[in-house]
Parts: C-alpha cells; structure tokens; sequence
C-alpha cells in the first residue's frame, strides 16, 4: 500500500461510519413494516413510498417545493445584483462586505430565526415601524404565515447564494469584458452575453445550496410558521419523533434525497454547457 492509500484510509472509514451506514440503515427501515410499537418487521414492502403519494402528503411536497422555490428565487433576485457590487469594488471594499455576510453564519441558526419572531410579531419592530409612519392603523399578521417562512429561509440562505456567483464574478478574465467593449457592445449586451453565461457555474452552485437546505428545513417552519406551514422537513420530523414511524419518515428521506441528487446532476450537467467546471 503506497503512501496516498495510507493516508486516504481515515477518510474512507469516516465516509463509510457517518454516511454509508446511515444512509444503508435508512434505506432498510424504508422497506420494512412498522410493528403496533413502532419497531420494524423485517419484511420487504414497498408500503412506505406508496403511502408518500397520498394526496395530504404530496400537498406537503408540492408546498415544500413552492415555498423552498420561491425563496430561492428571492435570493437570486437579491444575490447576483450584491455579488455583482461586491466584485466590482476594490479589495478593502469586497473583503468587509464579504466578511458582513459571513458575519451572521457565526452566530446560532435557531437565534437568527427567533430574531425574526420578534420583528415580526404582533408587537414586533416592523408592525410598530408601520404603525408609526401610519401606514397601518392596526397590527398586521405577519408572523405564522408562508411569508414568515420564505423571509425567514432568504434571510438565513442568501450569504449561500451571494458568496459562490460573487466568487465566479471576480474571477472573470477582464480582457472579455474589454473585448466586448471594444466591438461595440453596451452594458447592458456585455452583461447578458458575456457576465452572466460565465457567471452560470456560480449561478447553479448557489440555487442548489439554497434550494437543498430550503427544502428539507423544519426549524423555520416550525418557528415563523407556528407549526402551521408543514414541509417536508417537519414531516419527516414529526415521523421520528411524534409518531414513531421511522419506516414512513425513511422513505420521505429516501424521496427527498433522489431529488436532490437528481437536481445536482441537472445543475452541474447545465454548468458544465455553459462554459464551467461543475458545481464545485
């Protein structure tokens, strides 16, 4: 065994105790039978995901999918104009804008959701800004909504979006852009034909970083949602921990997880036509 096996065996062992064994244990309680204790009968049964396509649980999914695409979205729309700012400023300027969207991911994720409660309650700091300016002449209910969720979701997601396009912006090579100029093309034509078709790679790896944790979430939901706005990451919450049917909450994971993957091959298959290198 030469030196590079030596060295890749912790990695190996890592990789196969905390994501093979788990993934395999999830995938065997996925095909099994529930027993009236909640414990699993070893008997194959395709039960799990058939009981996924009900329509109460593929109302779930579609909201999942709505929500979880609509944040993502609301990130981009307020992701690419920062990162393009960020790369076109010089370099003190980009390292302390850089280090202003880094600076909330240091503190608690469950703290900056709970943040948002307070803003947005009835007697939060938004209603009473609203109230004073007399915009409103009462409270509005802006908390335990799916607005709540999706700015709760942008609001923790959106350094995820900026941070990869505001990467592949800086690195674009400034003799394309001068190029352009010089055969004639405007801003805005140097824009669309030649920042934004090489800034796609970063593009891609941002809507799948938000959208994968946008989508299996249950903490926002649970919070700014009030525990009425159920996705599939409470689903598959209240599956383990509330109804005891690990089988069913296996199989929900198992779904979650093909379309996650099928999304990432899509998106780095559509960065790569572009000019990029993948994902990553």
């Amino acid at each position: 065994m030469n030196k590079k096996n030596i060295l890749a065996v912790p990695y190996v062992l890592w990789a196969i105790l905390f994501t093979i064994v788990p993934l395999f244990i999830v995938l065997l309680y996925s095909f099994t039978k529930r027993d009236a204790f909640g414990g699993m009968i070893f008997s194959l049964t395709f039960e799990n995901y058939k009981m996924f396509f009900e329509p109460i649980y593929l109302n779930v999914l579609w909201r999942s999918l709505r929500l979880s695409l609509y944040s993502t979205i609301a990130c981009f729309v307020i992701g690419y104009p920062m990162a393009y700012i960020i790369s076109k400023s010089d370099i003190k300027k980009q390292s302390l804008m850089i280090m202003l969207f880094i600076l909330p991911l240091w503190t608690n994720f469950l703290l900056r959701t709970y943040a948002w409660m307070v803003v947005l309650r009835e007697q939060g700091a938004l209603n009473e800004l609203l109230l004073l300016l007399g915009i409103i002449d009462e409270p509005l209910q802006l908390l335990y909504t799916n607005g709540a969720v999706i700015m709760g979701m942008v609001y923790n997601f959106l350094p995820f979006m900026v941070l990869p396009i505001y990467s592949v912006l800086s690195k674009i090579d400034k003799s394309l852009l001068e190029a352009a100029q010089d055969l004639g093309a405007k801003s805005f034509s140097t824009f669309i034909k030649v920042i934004f078709p090489l800034s796609f790679p970063g593009v891609a790896s941002g809507v799948l970083m938000v959208f994968m944790p946008a989508i299996s979430t249950f903490v926002i939901s649970d919070l700014l949602g009030g525990g009425q706005t159920i996705l599939l990451g409470n689903l598959i919450q209240n599956q383990f921990m509330m109804a005891r049917n690990w089988q069913f909450g296996s199989a929900i994971s198992m779904i979650m997880m093909v379309m996650i993957v099928l999304s990432m091959g899509y998106l780095t298959k559509h960065s790569s036509k572009e000019g990029g290198t993948g994902l990553w």
